[in-house]
């Protein structure tokens, strides 16, 4: 008799788990509304064609569309002949900042070169694209 009373008895034990787990509510995923947000202007330039040795310039420029202050915490370029700079101060709800990048050629050709932005947003970072063609 012991022998039948205790399957049985498992398995209306796990049976009773089984119906129990599916009526627990399910975790419910919640979604940071409140981060930041970066609306560029624009995240590609072309400097067009410009001279070897020469450095240009362009100023990436973004508004916060978040809830949230936003803040830069690293812009880093694809390679040593871009330097960057950036607003380094918190940008409130609704306030603009820039992200700069220099160029300065020492091959001839066409180039594309690329800024990683990393900041406090939902994506976590953007990046940015320089390009155009070196001439001597």
């Amino acid at each position: 008799m012991k022998k039948v009373i205790l399957p049985f008895a498992l398995i209306v034990a796990v049976q009773a788990f089984v119906v129990a787990a599916s009526l627990a509510p399910s975790p419910t995923v919640l979604v940071n509304t409140f981060l930041a947000s970066f609306e560029w202007v624009a995240t590609t330039y072309d400097f067009g064609t410009i001279k070897k040795d020469v450095p240009v310039e362009h100023e990436f420029e973004f508004t916060n569309k978040g809830s949230e202050p936003l803040l830069i915490s690293s812009v880093k370029a694809s390679c040593g002949c871009t330097v960057t700079a950036y607003t380094t101060e918190q940008i409130p709800a609704g306030g603009k900042g820039f992200v700069k990048a220099t160029y300065n050629a020492a091959n001839v050709g066409v180039f594309t070169k690329s800024v990683t932005v990393t900041a406090n947003t939902e994506s976590g970072a953007v990046q940015l694209f320089i390009k155009g063609e070196v001439v001597d």
